[in-house]
């Protein structure tokens, strides 16, 4: 279902009836807020009296013979050098033995991490470390991005050679005008390598101009798209349009407004990927396993064939 479309065209139900007067939602809310108010509770048959069973009450059935003998607890004999072992053992070595069997309910993630790495057990927990949350760690606001789009779209204008990174990552309301006016510049840029417009509001028609610009500019290496609102078959375009000069390197496009790709969406943008031989990282979620399996051992295999290649490079010079 396309979440673009409005409500009324989104099922197959048709009112035959006419129109009364145009739709006044305030109005409506108002009318059943009133009928709501105005309309008298039900009164009960009979007056409630606390403490007092209505009804038949429930009895839950006995449990089976098999389920009450596996809930009884087995005693286990762990012989005696062991039982002299345990019953010697300090708290802080029984925290650490429970992190090495995977008992982690028994612990919080302070006490695991410092019995994987040995670092002594946190003074003043012990087994009470389990109810005591850990302390947050307050991080810093992001700053806003300071770049100004009107004076990077200039700089892309006159291909300056030492502006290689294009960062356009949270910038808001940046108008399709912009967009249009970057992607033509682009198109003619020849220094340019990471073009990144993450959470810009990119929708399918930015997308479509950003494929067309990728079929046609072979310098830009890195394309960061997160955090927008293209859509399924706007991804399968633009990952369509790395087949056309093969020079980007990275492609990232996760968390876009559908969450869910789809299968098939995802065997065509695997077969994509399958068929590009320069792609080296690719930032996408996907949900079955076969794409995933495919699309990272051919990521792997187009890594292993440009070391090689980097090297036979460095040996014959």
């Amino acid at each position: 279902m396309d979440s673009f479309l409005p409500p009324s065209q989104r099922c197959s139900y048709d009112c035959e009836k006419d129109p009364t007067g145009p739709l006044n939602r305030k109005q409506l809310i108002e009318h059943i807020n009133k009928q709501a108010i105005e309309t008298p509770d039900k009164p009960e048959l009979k007056p409630y009296i606390p403490g007092t069973v209505r009804g038949k009450k429930w009895i839950p059935p006995p449990q089976p013979v098999k389920e009450q003998e596996a809930n009884e607890q087995i005693a286990i004999d762990l012989g005696d050098e062991y039982e002299q072992a345990l019953s010697s053992a300090t708290q802080d070595e029984i925290i650490d033995l429970a992190a090495i069997l995977g008992f982690h309910s028994m612990m919080n993630q302070d006490q695991y991490h410092a019995s994987l790495l040995n670092k002594g057990q946190p003074l003043g927990l012990g087994w009470d470390g389990i109810t005591k949350a850990t302390k947050q760690k307050i991080f810093p606001m992001e700053p806003p991005n300071p770049s100004d789009p009107d004076e990077t779209i200039q700089k892309v204008e006159d291909d300056e050679p030492k502006y290689i990174d294009l960062n356009w990552n949270n910038i808001k309301n940046v108008s399709h005008d912009k967009f249009d006016k970057l992607f033509k510049a682009l198109e003619k840029n020849t220094h340019l390598e990471t073009l990144s417009l993450a959470n810009t509001g990119l929708t399918d028609r930015e997308a479509e101009k950003l494929a067309e610009l990728l079929e046609k500019n072979d310098t830009i290496r890195v394309v960061n798209v997160e955090t927008n609102l293209i859509t399924p078959s706007g991804i399968v375009r633009l990952i369509k349009s790395l087949l056309k000069l093969k020079s980007v390197e990275e492609f990232r496009a996760s968390n876009q407004r559908s969450q869910v790709l789809g299968n098939k969406i995802e065997m065509e943008i695997t077969q994509l990927i399958e068929k590009n031989p320069t792609l080296l990282r690719l930032g996408l979620h996907l949900e079955y396993n076969d794409a995933r399996h495919r699309i990272a051992t051919h990521l792997q295999r187009n890594i292993d064939t440009k070391r090689r290649l980097a090297r036979l490079a460095v040996t014959s010079s």
